[in-house]
């Protein structure tokens, strides 16, 4: 074998075990079929501002030992999560807070809030939810529900509210304070140049090469190795044997606007069912960038088919039962599945970090 570990896939997962396991003195390749580096964390550079490639990503924590590591490889600035709702031409804060209750009833204080909210979800109380919708009723009432979930749950999801399984929402955060802070983290922050800066000294020295496909070469590289790091589809991975896991997928549409700022915030969502959007990014907002144009990206949520990139996975029963299978074939071999397709799970990028380094404490 030409190299102790083949990594497939250099997004966070991948690049953070490739790392440590270079430390610890293996030889490394590090592979992936798109172009550079970073996974759906890559950023690039457009009028001289770090546009998120795939959708908003804002570091968040309260593990200091992952808020430590990151670190290393980068300096952090002081970015505050604080985006807002767009709903039939106004706006409301997120999370649902004091402000947001404001704006919807007029009411200032925690205590006309609890007592509104109380009035609003006393009829669906005693109902067992069938549903996402009567779910959310229960939890929120009808007017948060309509203003700030029922549209946006249904474009991300592609389906009604009606038709969706409650344990999608089992709880939905109400804050009866001012603080629009969307993250309760103690941690938070964007890597200053973007996470490009992370992914550089991630895989500093490290053979890395991009345009590669596992799967268009896969004898060859998967006898280059003495063990595997998979970080694709792990029911790619076994030709969909049990059939193929559900996702949904994502679309993005770039902007460049000759004006200094669009938007005046970084994330606004878009939650009345028009337009099809869910959200619009105003990228320099993340790091503060003074510059007379500005670049937005509309996120639009899309149905996932093969070929497509899979963003979200839909963990229902089902799905949740086959992947159970896939992973049982896993148990014992050579090949470690890891990230949010190799283990089927949303992950935030502290959660990302955190199970490579419990792999490579593992594995190595």
């Amino acid at each position: 074998m030409k190299y102790d570990l083949l990594i497939v896939g250099a997004g966070l997962y991948g690049s953070v075990f490739a790392h440590e396991a270079v430390k610890r003195g293996r030889k490394v390749l590090v592979i992936d079929k798109r172009c550079a580096a970073g996974g759906n964390c890559r950023c690039e550079n457009i009028e001289g501002i770090n546009v998120h490639r795939y959708g908003a990503h804002i570091f968040h924590t309260s593990d200091k030992r992952i808020w430590e590591y990151v670190n290393s490889f980068a300096s952090f600035n002081n970015f505050v999560n604080t985006p807002y709702a767009y709903y039939k031409g106004k706006l409301y804060s997120m999370p649902f807070n004091m402000n947001t209750f404001y704006a919807l009833w007029g009411v200032t204080t925690p205590e006309q809030a609890r007592a509104e909210i109380e009035r609003q979800t006393a009829p669906y109380k005693n109902l067992t939810p069938s549903n996402l919708e009567e779910k959310a009723l229960s939890l929120v009432g009808p007017d948060v529900y309509e203003t700030l979930v029922k549209g946006y749950t249904e474009k991300q999801w592609g389906r009604s509210a009606k038709e969706l399984p409650p344990f999608i929402i089992s709880r939905l955060p109400l804050r009866f304070t001012f603080d629009n802070n969307y993250f309760s983290d103690v941690y938070q922050g964007i890597p200053t140049g973007g996470y490009n800066v992370i992914f550089d000294a991630l895989l500093k020295g490290i053979e890395l090469k991009c345009d590669a496909d596992f799967f268009s070469d896969r004898r060859y590289f998967e006898n280059c190795a003495d063990r595997i790091v998979f970080t694709g589809r792990i029911d790619e991975y076994y030709d969909c044997r049990f059939g193929a896991l559900e996702y949904r997928s994502l679309r993005f549409e770039d902007e460049i606007l000759d004006k200094e700022d669009f938007q005046g915030n970084a994330v606004i969502n878009y939650t009345d069912t028009e337009p099809a959007w869910t959200r619009i990014i105003e990228h320099k907002h993340f790091e503060r960038v003074s510059s007379p144009r500005t670049v937005i990206t509309r996120e639009y949520p899309a149905d996932w088919c093969d070929g497509a990139e899979p963003y979200y996975t839909v963990n229902d029963a089902r799905n949740n039962n086959l992947y159970a299978k896939y992973r049982a074939l896993s148990e014992g071999g050579r090949v470690v599945f890891g990230g949010r397709l190799g283990e089927y799970r949303y992950y935030d990028m502290h959660q990302v970090i955190a199970s490579a380094l419990s792999a490579v404490k593992k594995y190595l």
